[in-house]
């Protein structure tokens, strides 16, 4: 595995690519991976690779911006880098328990373009493009689909939220909502910061991981205007902060007062490992953004083997809890099948009930400790 991003001019297709151009975020956008020929031509790939390649649209968009590209280890088809952008011959067997929206999202959406599942709070689906389509993505049935962007939806959309008394917490989601421009992003912040009964926006996003050109000044000096205004970041290993450019992306959000809380996703032969996701954790904290949740992968088509069983997920966890700081400590969540939302799970720290005396509970050394309860 790369211990460091390669330079880009080591890749043929941007070999006379220069700063100016490298740094623009719409040139990244728009010089995406978009197609095996292009995929065949910026990557050695295995056999299972390119077959895999050649039948991605019988499984999921292709697309990887030329930032993410740097990260890939070109020589190591177990990458955990490359395993989350190049297509997989495993994206096409379907396990019994997958759905196209194992989440129930659709059946939670009372307009198009929003999910209502919790009394509380929304999902605004403001787009359905990406810069990098992840191919773990549970949102895979309609992401790509070059849909989700009809003014007149969304303007029922925030209507419905206008209507509704009980949201006090809006998350802008996608597709990737930063890869709209600055006046759209600002149109839709402001109508809902206009709300009364809103109390917080959220925008979740990859961008810092995917194409950290895209935070730049103009837009951390948008979105500031709108706080309370909080920005869930999306990393998976701890080399996706390794480049400046991602370091400095977080710190322009993170000095402009944007609280940033981030979401992982547990993925077999990624991060299912105790010292790569301690890494990714320590990463995160030193850039002062919080881990928020550790998700297990989705019941979402072509996902098996992304999946990691539950208790190696609280194993991770059991090695997290009293080895590093409690704020660097995401909580371990399931959203389960069928719609019934985030469920956390934690390691079993309690032993037995020890008679009158109340609970005897275990440390994280494993050492026993009697709990006197309140009567």
């Amino acid at each position: 595995m790369l211990s460091e991003p390669r330079h880009w001019s080591g890749f043929p297709a941007w070999s006379n690519v220069d700063d100016e151009q490298w740094n623009d975020w719409k040139w990244q956008l728009s010089n995406r991976v978009a197609n095996p020929a292009q995929l065949n031509a910026t990557f050695p790939l295995t056999p299972a690779e390119r077959e895999a390649a050649a039948r991605s649209a019988e499984m999921f968009r292709l697309g990887i911006t030329p930032h993410y590209a740097t990260l890939i280890d070109p020589c190591d088809d177990r990458c955990p880098i490359r395993l989350q952008a190049i297509p997989r011959l495993e994206e096409l067997s379907i396990a019994d328990c997958e759905t196209s929206d194992s989440l129930h999202e659709d059946s939670h959406s009372p307009v198009p373009g929003l999910v209502h599942r919790y009394p509380d709070r929304v999902l605004l689906l403001v787009t359905h493009e990406c810069p990098l389509y992840c191919r773990y993505c549970t949102r895979r049935r309609i992401v790509g689909d070059h849909g989700g962007g009809d003014p007149a939806q969304l303007s029922e959309a925030i209507d419905y939220i206008r209507r509704t008394p009980a949201i006090r917490d809006v998350l802008i989601s996608g597709g990737e909502p930063l890869a709209l421009s600055d006046q759209r992003i600002e149109d839709i912040v402001a109508r809902i910061r206009h709300i009364p009964h809103v109390e917080i926006i959220r925008i979740g996003t990859r961008t810092p991981v995917v194409m950290p050109q895209r935070i730049t000044p103009a837009l951390v000096s948008m979105l500031r205007r709108y706080h309370p205004l909080w920005v869930n970041t999306h990393f998976n290993h701890p080399l996706e902060l390794s480049p400046p450019a991602t370091r400095q992306a977080m710190e322009c959000l993170i000095d402009a007062g944007i609280p940033t809380g981030n979401q992982t996703v547990l993925l077999r032969g990624v991060n299912d490992c105790p010292t790569v996701m301690r890494s990714l954790l320590h990463a995160l904290v030193k850039l002062r953004c919080r881990p928020y949740y550790l998700y297990s992968c989705d019941m979402a088509l072509g996902l098996s083997h992304f999946r990691v069983p539950l208790q190696r997920g609280l194993e991770i966890m059991e090695s997290l809890w009293g080895h590093t700081s409690g704020f660097a400590i995401p909580a371990f969540v399931v959203d389960v099948p069928g719609g019934g939302g985030k469920v956390p799970l934690l390691p079993d720290y309690g032993f037995a009930a020890n008679g009158n005396s109340g609970t005897v509970v275990r440390n994280f050394e494993g050492r026993p400790f009697a709990w006197p309860d309140a009567s």
